[in-house]
């Protein structure tokens, strides 16, 4: 693209944002933080700008963040994030590095509207020294920001389904034009379709920093702290992050497995505490036996389905499970978290749907570490014959940790590149 297309270009997304901002306000999740997105309040000065979109590449943030301390640098970074989820995770996590003084400044800000005209403004207020986009974080107005104040934008941890790339290829030829100086992708797959979009010179692998927040589970479900809320005789089945679209099915899996086995206990785990109500009423509607958690101050008689109304819970629950369903994966929403489960010594099953986590790679499925079942007739059968055996969690906790560590090292890999664009932009400031 030449000077006079990419100028055309960005002026014609400037006047998209001019006049989709006004309308954004009435945006539910783009209301919070309105003013800030607007730059009505001024962007604190950085060495290092982090952009975070929410709740999961927050934590990544957080990641590197402490991990520059083993590489000699404490930079001053600034963390910006587009939900309300991913602020309240930088907020704690900024809240206490303000308590270590050996941590590095911390501070967080709400991701600026992508508007060209407000992206040279929030540039020149940062004064970054180097932008780091982590994931699927690709802003034309930033990065166009970015080539202006010839300062180096890397895409970290980078990863893009299909389904983003098609989107982006209508784009192609302005994001050629302002390609980042580096894409470090996650996978094979992930590398080449950023190579479709940048040219393969920039774009090269690294581990998945989500391996290096996985420990492998210190305690056995013996020592969770729900053992004394659950019957000693049977057994617990948790269904866990269980989501709308799928509470049907799941329905169908609980009469299938309490026809077989009316002896557990079963824990029942809405994803979303609105939905609580629903299942009130489909589990008195097929004559199921249950409780809700917040009313249990006492172990539950053998057959209960234990109605989990309170947070914070989920991994207790998981540590001592003897069998665990991971949600998200009956209908087409992408899967929920199936490691959390499997770090505690318990191989989960899931539905067929799980491309959130196509970053833990096939393996995980044909080491037997993840049971993936095609649909809920299936995946109740296997959880019956998970009941049944008892697999040896200390040997699966052996496994899981075989399997994370081989893939940890992606928070070291980040520190390195990121340190190395510092270091360099420090040199040239002395010469």
């Amino acid at each position: 693209m030449n000077t006079r297309s990419l100028k055309t270009a960005i002026a014609a997304y400037d006047t998209a944002w001019h006049l989709a901002i006004p309308s954004l306000r009435l945006n539910a999740r783009l209301k919070d933080g309105y003013a800030q997105r607007r730059l009505k309040t001024p962007m604190p000065p950085a060495n290092l700008w982090i952009q975070a979109a929410s709740a999961g590449e927050a934590y990544l943030a957080c990641a590197i963040a402490d991990g520059l301390l083993t590489s000699g640098l404490r930079p001053q970074i600034l963390v910006t994030t587009n939900t309300r989820q991913g602020m309240e995770i930088l907020e704690k996590h900024a809240d206490e590095s303000r308590g270590e003084n050996t941590k590095p400044a911390l501070m967080c800000r709400w991701f600026p509207f992508d508007r060209p005209t407000i992206m040279e403004k929030a540039v020149r207020q940062v004064s970054p020294k180097l932008v780091v986009l982590l994931e699927t974080e690709i802003w034309p107005g930033l990065l166009h920001a970015l080539k202006k104040a010839d300062c180096p934008a890397v895409i970290i941890n980078g990863r893009m389904t299909e389904k983003s790339l098609n989107r982006y290829i209508r784009l192609h030829r302005l994001l050629n034009a302002l390609a980042p100086e580096q894409v470090l992708a996650i996978s094979g797959a992930d590398a080449a379709r950023f190579s479709k979009l940048f040219g393969t010179r920039v774009v090269s692998r690294m581990p998945n920093i989500k391996f290096d927040r996985l420990q492998v589970g210190r305690h056995a479900g013996q020592n969770s702290t729900l053992s004394n809320l659950l019957a000693q005789e049977g057994k617990f089945l948790v269904l866990g992050s269980i989501r709308q679209p799928e509470e049907p099915q799941v329905l169908k899996m609980i009469q299938q497995i309490r026809t077989a086995n009316t002896d557990m206990t079963i824990g029942l785990f809405p994803r979303h505490m609105h939905r609580i109500d629903f299942w009130k009423s489909a589990l008195s509607r097929i004559n199921a036996k249950w409780a809700l958690r917040s009313d249990l101050k006492e172990p539950a008689d053998p057959g209960h389905i234990l109605l989990w109304d309170t947070f914070g819970e989920l991994s207790d629950a998981y540590s001592a499970a003897d069998a665990v369903f991971v949600g998200g994966s009956l209908a087409a929403l992408g899967g929920q978290n199936f490691l959390e489960p499997l770090v505690h010594g318990v191989q989960p099953v899931i539905g067929p749907h799980w491309d959130n986590f196509f970053w833990v790679g096939e393996t995980i499925f044909r080491q037997g570490l993840v049971f993936k079942e095609d649909n809920w007739q299936k995946a109740a059968a296997r959880l019956l014959r998970q009941l049944e055996t008892r697999p040896d969690r200390c040997k699966i906790k052996h496994q899981a940790r075989d399997y994370i560590q081989s893939r940890q090292g992606g928070t070291s890999r980040a520190c390195q590149t990121i340190g190395t664009y510092l270091k360099t932009h420090n040199q040239l400031k002395k010469l």
